[in-house]
């Protein structure tokens, strides 16, 4: 003897089943949108040691106070790009709320054109809001052909207000470290693409 569910039960068993697919897809669609809120989020509060990015406008309204700061750059290669990298100098010392430029040179090893991308933290964290970088080539693609070097700026300044945050005012010393990376999509691109 089979039993048959009634209109009622199955329904609800589709609307159940509905809803359930609705959540997944929610869910999907919140993994994907994470990575760019916590960007922004870190972006707006300097959380894990993520500068801030002004524009020319903003830095030249900063003003330079009678405190001054070691800048200590640092650079990095992931194994799977065949690059040197380093900073022109490696210590910096800057007064606060000045504009500066610390210039990194990489350099492509290999015998075929590689596509490069860097990524960046500062630390202590807690000086990550205070450190702003009005030029950067952070998180744009860098194409370089066998051998080649390239001279690559930063742009930056120590905002004042470093000063009177009980946190960070005591302060001497910022390290901004840089990671290349391969490129993810591995194209090489043309140069006048790449801004070579």
């Amino acid at each position: 003897m089979t039993q048959t569910q009634s209109p009622s039960l199955s329904g609800k068993n589709r609307r159940i089943a509905m809803m359930a697919g609705f959540m997944g897809l929610g869910m999907l669609g919140m993994g994907y949108a994470a990575v760019p809120l916590y960007e922004i989020f870190c972006r707006v509060t300097g959380y894990g040691g993520t500068t801030q990015r002004v524009g020319e406008a903003q830095a030249a309204t900063v003003q330079a106070i009678d405190r001054t700061m070691s800048i200590r750059f640092d650079s990095n290669v992931n194994s799977a790009l065949p690059w040197s990298f380093k900073p022109e100098n490696p210590v910096d010392r800057v007064s606060v709320g000045a504009r500066d430029m610390a210039i990194y040179i990489a350099k492509n090893e290999s015998t075929e054109p590689v596509v490069g991308t860097a990524t960046f933290n500062v630390t202590p964290v807690q000086a990550g809001k205070y450190f702003n970088k009005v030029q950067c080539f952070c998180f744009t693609e860098q194409l370089l052909r066998p051998g080649q070097m390239m001279r690559m700026p930063v742009l930056y300044y120590v905002d004042p207000a470093i000063m009177d945050d009980p946190e960070t005012r005591d302060i001497k010393e910022i390290t901004l470290s840089y990671t290349f990376y391969r490129s993810k999509d591995g194209k090489a691109l043309d140069p006048a693409e790449s801004g070579s």
